[in-house]
Protein backbone atom coordinates (compact mmCIF):
# COMPACT_ATOMS: atom_id res chain seq x y z
CA UNK A 1 0.00 0.00 0.00
CA UNK A 2 3.03 2.21 -0.68
CA UNK A 3 3.38 3.36 3.19
CA UNK A 4 -0.78 4.56 3.41
CA UNK A 5 -2.24 4.18 6.56
CA UNK A 6 -5.91 3.65 5.49
CA UNK A 7 -8.09 2.94 2.44
CA UNK A 8 -11.73 4.13 1.43
CA UNK A 9 -14.43 2.85 -0.78
CA UNK A 10 -17.83 4.13 -1.79
CA UNK A 11 -19.94 2.11 -4.52
CA UNK A 12 -22.45 3.71 -6.33
CA UNK A 13 -25.55 2.42 -7.94
CA UNK A 14 -24.90 4.67 -11.18
CA UNK A 15 -22.60 5.23 -13.23
CA UNK A 16 -22.70 8.51 -14.42
CA UNK A 17 -23.11 9.86 -10.93
CA UNK A 18 -20.33 7.33 -9.63
CA UNK A 19 -17.89 9.33 -12.04
CA UNK A 20 -18.66 12.74 -10.73
CA UNK A 21 -18.72 12.12 -7.31
CA UNK A 22 -15.28 10.00 -8.14
CA UNK A 23 -13.90 13.50 -9.51
CA UNK A 24 -15.23 15.69 -6.19
CA UNK A 25 -13.89 12.71 -4.16
CA UNK A 26 -10.20 12.80 -5.91
CA UNK A 27 -10.73 17.02 -6.38
CA UNK A 28 -11.54 17.14 -1.89
CA UNK A 29 -8.12 15.39 -0.21
CA UNK A 30 -4.80 14.16 -1.42
CA UNK A 31 -5.91 10.52 -2.10
CA UNK A 32 -4.32 7.87 -4.63
CA UNK A 33 -6.90 6.03 -6.72
CA UNK A 34 -6.42 2.20 -6.39
CA UNK A 35 -9.03 1.59 -8.65
CA UNK A 36 -12.34 3.42 -10.49
CA UNK A 37 -14.04 0.75 -12.38
CA UNK A 38 -17.65 -0.28 -13.89
CA UNK A 39 -18.83 -3.06 -12.48
CA UNK A 40 -22.31 -6.11 -12.40
CA UNK A 41 -24.65 -4.78 -12.56
CA UNK A 42 -23.81 -1.15 -13.47
CA UNK A 43 -22.36 -0.08 -10.47
CA UNK A 44 -19.44 2.36 -10.23
CA UNK A 45 -16.42 2.18 -7.54
CA UNK A 46 -13.46 4.45 -6.31
CA UNK A 47 -11.31 2.86 -3.79
CA UNK A 48 -8.64 5.11 -2.25
CA UNK A 49 -5.62 5.46 -0.21
CA UNK A 50 -3.93 8.03 1.87
CA UNK A 51 -3.84 8.92 4.90
CA UNK A 52 -6.66 8.40 7.42
CA UNK A 53 -8.37 12.17 7.69
CA UNK A 54 -7.64 12.71 3.57
CA UNK A 55 -9.70 9.15 3.26
CA UNK A 56 -12.34 10.08 5.72
CA UNK A 57 -12.99 13.28 3.66
CA UNK A 58 -12.84 12.03 0.33
CA UNK A 59 -15.63 9.11 1.29
CA UNK A 60 -17.69 11.89 3.40
CA UNK A 61 -17.67 14.07 0.37
CA UNK A 62 -18.61 10.86 -2.01
CA UNK A 63 -21.33 9.92 0.32
CA UNK A 64 -22.89 13.25 1.70
CA UNK A 65 -22.92 14.35 -1.89
CA UNK A 66 -24.20 11.90 -3.73
CA UNK A 67 -26.23 9.62 -1.16
CA UNK A 68 -29.36 8.94 -3.33
CA UNK A 69 -26.10 7.14 -5.40
CA UNK A 70 -24.58 5.21 -2.84
CA UNK A 71 -24.98 1.98 -2.11
CA UNK A 72 -22.08 1.10 0.29
CA UNK A 73 -19.19 2.55 2.00
CA UNK A 74 -16.05 2.14 4.76
CA UNK A 75 -13.54 3.81 5.77
CA UNK A 76 -10.54 1.35 7.36
CA UNK A 77 -7.54 2.33 8.60
CA UNK A 78 -4.42 0.01 9.17
CA UNK A 79 -5.87 -2.66 6.51
CA UNK A 80 -4.46 -5.92 6.89
CA UNK A 81 -1.92 -6.60 4.61
CA UNK A 82 -3.34 -9.52 3.23
CA UNK A 83 -6.19 -7.65 1.67
CA UNK A 84 -4.48 -6.27 -1.38
CA UNK A 85 -3.32 -9.31 -2.84
CA UNK A 86 -6.57 -11.10 -2.23
CA UNK A 87 -8.08 -8.33 -4.19
CA UNK A 88 -6.14 -8.89 -6.87
CA UNK A 89 -6.17 -12.62 -6.52
CA UNK A 90 -2.76 -13.47 -6.59
CA UNK A 91 -2.11 -14.63 -3.07
CA UNK A 92 0.23 -16.85 -3.33
CA UNK A 93 -1.36 -20.51 -1.60
CA UNK A 94 1.40 -22.18 0.35
CA UNK A 95 -0.90 -25.09 1.53
CA UNK A 96 -4.54 -25.42 1.55
CA UNK A 97 -6.28 -26.62 4.31
CA UNK A 98 -9.74 -25.70 5.46
CA UNK A 99 -11.69 -22.99 3.59
CA UNK A 100 -13.78 -20.48 4.49
CA UNK A 101 -16.13 -18.24 2.99
CA UNK A 102 -17.83 -15.02 3.13
CA UNK A 103 -20.64 -13.72 0.59
CA UNK A 104 -21.61 -10.24 0.44
CA UNK A 105 -24.29 -8.22 -1.53
CA UNK A 106 -21.97 -5.49 -2.59
CA UNK A 107 -18.27 -4.76 -2.74
CA UNK A 108 -17.22 -2.52 0.54
CA UNK A 109 -18.66 -5.30 2.68
CA UNK A 110 -16.58 -7.95 1.12
CA UNK A 111 -13.24 -5.77 1.81
CA UNK A 112 -14.32 -5.19 4.89
CA UNK A 113 -15.33 -8.76 5.64
CA UNK A 114 -12.01 -9.73 4.49
CA UNK A 115 -9.90 -7.28 6.68
CA UNK A 116 -11.96 -7.94 9.22
CA UNK A 117 -11.09 -11.76 9.21
CA UNK A 118 -7.64 -11.61 8.11
CA UNK A 119 -7.10 -9.64 11.78
CA UNK A 120 -9.49 -12.14 14.15
CA UNK A 121 -7.42 -15.72 13.21
CA UNK A 122 -4.34 -16.50 11.78
CA UNK A 123 -5.90 -17.49 7.90
CA UNK A 124 -4.96 -16.64 4.72
CA UNK A 125 -6.82 -14.69 2.15
CA UNK A 126 -7.46 -16.25 -1.27
CA UNK A 127 -9.28 -14.35 -3.05
CA UNK A 128 -11.55 -10.95 -2.68
CA UNK A 129 -13.92 -11.33 -5.65
CA UNK A 130 -15.68 -7.88 -6.08
CA UNK A 131 -19.38 -8.27 -8.29
CA UNK A 132 -17.77 -8.92 -11.16
CA UNK A 133 -20.44 -11.15 -13.32
CA UNK A 134 -22.32 -12.02 -10.07
CA UNK A 135 -24.75 -9.51 -10.24
CA UNK A 136 -23.30 -6.94 -7.53
CA UNK A 137 -22.53 -9.38 -4.89
CA UNK A 138 -18.94 -10.52 -3.34
CA UNK A 139 -17.34 -12.93 -1.78
CA UNK A 140 -14.48 -13.52 0.09
CA UNK A 141 -12.00 -16.95 -0.02
CA UNK A 142 -9.94 -17.83 3.08
CA UNK A 143 -7.95 -20.53 3.86
CA UNK A 144 -6.29 -22.31 7.64
CA UNK A 145 -6.98 -24.65 10.16
CA UNK A 146 -10.88 -25.43 10.94
CA UNK A 147 -10.79 -23.80 14.15
CA UNK A 148 -8.82 -20.26 12.77
CA UNK A 149 -10.78 -20.23 9.35
CA UNK A 150 -14.41 -20.25 11.91
CA UNK A 151 -13.16 -17.85 13.64
CA UNK A 152 -12.06 -15.73 11.07
CA UNK A 153 -15.29 -16.11 8.77
CA UNK A 154 -17.60 -15.74 11.78
CA UNK A 155 -15.70 -12.10 12.41
CA UNK A 156 -15.78 -11.21 9.11
CA UNK A 157 -19.21 -12.11 8.85
CA UNK A 158 -20.19 -9.87 11.83
CA UNK A 159 -18.57 -7.15 10.50
CA UNK A 160 -20.89 -6.83 7.57
CA UNK A 161 -24.54 -8.79 8.98
CA UNK A 162 -25.75 -5.33 10.83
CA UNK A 163 -25.89 -3.38 7.82
CA UNK A 164 -27.47 -6.21 5.93
CA UNK A 165 -25.18 -6.91 3.74
CA UNK A 166 -24.75 -10.68 4.63
CA UNK A 167 -25.69 -13.32 1.94
CA UNK A 168 -23.97 -16.47 3.68
CA UNK A 169 -21.18 -17.87 5.01
CA UNK A 170 -19.38 -21.42 4.85
CA UNK A 171 -16.40 -23.13 6.26
CA UNK A 172 -15.67 -26.82 4.40
CA UNK A 173 -13.17 -28.40 7.23
CA UNK A 174 -11.38 -30.23 4.29
CA UNK A 175 -11.99 -29.58 0.91
CA UNK A 176 -11.40 -32.22 -2.33
CA UNK A 177 -8.43 -31.42 -3.80
CA UNK A 178 -11.14 -31.41 -7.06
CA UNK A 179 -12.71 -28.23 -5.82
CA UNK A 180 -9.70 -26.12 -4.80
CA UNK A 181 -8.36 -26.76 -8.42
CA UNK A 182 -11.70 -25.17 -9.78
CA UNK A 183 -11.83 -22.57 -6.50
CA UNK A 184 -8.09 -21.27 -7.01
Amino acid sequence: MNGKKAIGLVEFKSIAMGLVAADNMIKTANVDVIEATVLCPGKYILLISGDVGSIQSAVDRGVNDFAENVIDSFVLANVHDDVFPALNGATPIDDLESLGIIETFSVASAIVAADASAKAAAVELLEVRIARGMGGKSFVLMTGDVGAVTAAVEAGAASVKEDGFLVSTAVIPNPDPKLWEMTV
